[in-house]
């Protein structure tokens, strides 16, 4: 008898010694914490490059156009998959001959309303973006535009879209229009889910638990740099504001710049269906969500944060994916 009361106590001790935790009951978000946040637009415009169906229907293929790439093998959607949320899952990306880039490839979702674009702001827009690839020897290896030009000047398909995106032009079938057409097709690859509902007035499209990640989300400071409609990709920030990146053989901005207040420097990433568009960080090193969460309240906050909260934040951070749009990314018929 003494011996079963005995281990009984001991098992009311350890449970003691690791207490449960209670689950958030209802939650209510105070309006004034969701006043730096809004929905995603459907489209992120441009006036200087006007969206049009035709520039639009031209960008999708050239978007899913192997023959852009040396080898033609390789596409847009080749490291940044349309129906993978703009992502290939890699620490870095395979290019030419299986070269190797040494940036985490980020997703093309949502990437059209960043201040910059790559994580070293080396180009302004997603019109200017778009060049980059096609002719990094690394990624996609043309030799130059000359030679993009002359591959879709020698389809008849190709000549005709481009006449009808670009009816102004005498010659419309130039390396410019074709970024700009890609432009104009990801100005328009945007998703929407819950955190839209919520924002727009549904308090019953997020649960108790991803509110309450909300709210320590907002508490422990992240909104300094994740807020707006896309959480993200406003401005730049130091890698390791609080303790040291560990990985220091990618200085970040500084090697566009050169100047040394620059060292480490990154675009702040959006947030948007960040649950799908692992792994994390501009070199990719972060598998897992929670491990991130946990490392930037450590590197970037200065803020230990608990088991509760960064299960809750990353809760809350799931709520963010949004529907992928399955009709305007549909992979189209490309010219034979």
């Amino acid at each position: 008898m003494f011996r079963a009361l005995f281990i009984a106590g001991l098992m009311m001790l350890a449970g003691c010694s690791q207490p449960q935790e209670t689950p958030p009951g209802d939650v209510e978000i105070d309006a004034d914490l969701l006043k730096d946040f809004q929905p995603s637009p459907e489209v992120m415009e441009n006036p200087k490059n006007p969206i049009t169906e035709a520039k639009v229907k031209l960008g999708r293929m050239l978007y899913y156009e192997p023959r852009l790439s040396a080898a033609g093998d390789l596409s847009c959607n080749s490291c940044h998959p349309l129906d993978a949320y703009g992502v290939d899952h890699l620490p870095v990306s395979t290019g030419h001959k299986g070269r190797k880039g040494t940036r985490n490839a980020p997703t093309t979702y949502h990437a059209a309303a960043q201040v910059v674009q790559f994580w070293d702001g080396r180009a302004a827009d997603v019109e200017e973006q778009a060049k980059g690839p096609i002719l990094n020897p690394v990624e996609m290896a043309m030799p130059d535009a000359r030679a993009v030009e002359t591959i879709l000047s020698g389809k008849p398909e190709y000549v005709t879209a481009f006449r009808q995106a670009f009816p102004k032009e005498k010659e419309p079938v130039t390396f410019d229009n074709a970024a700009l057409a890609i432009a104009a097709f990801e100005r328009k690859l945007v998703t929407r889910g819950r955190w839209d509902r919520f924002l727009e007035g549904d308090a019953n499209a997020l649960s108790p638990e991803e509110k309450a990640g909300f709210i320590a989300f907002h508490k422990a400071g992240c909104i300094a740099c994740h807020n707006g409609p896309h959480l993200g990709g406003k401005f730049y920030i130091k890698v390791g504001m609080a303790r040291p990146w560990t990985n220091q053989a990618d200085l970040g901005r500084y090697l566009v710049t050169k100047q040394e207040h620059h060292k480490m420097v990154f675009k702040v990433p959006v947030l948007r269906n960040v649950d799908k568009t692992g792994p994390y960080l501009h070199d990719g090193s972060m598998a897992g969500l929670e491990e991130t969460v946990r490392l930037m309240g450590e590197l970037q906050i200065e803020k230990p944060l608990t088991d509760s909260e960064v299960r809750r934040i990353t809760a809350w951070l799931k709520s963010l994916t949004g529907e992928l749009p399955a009709a305007y990314i549909a992979r189209p018929r490309l010219p034979e």
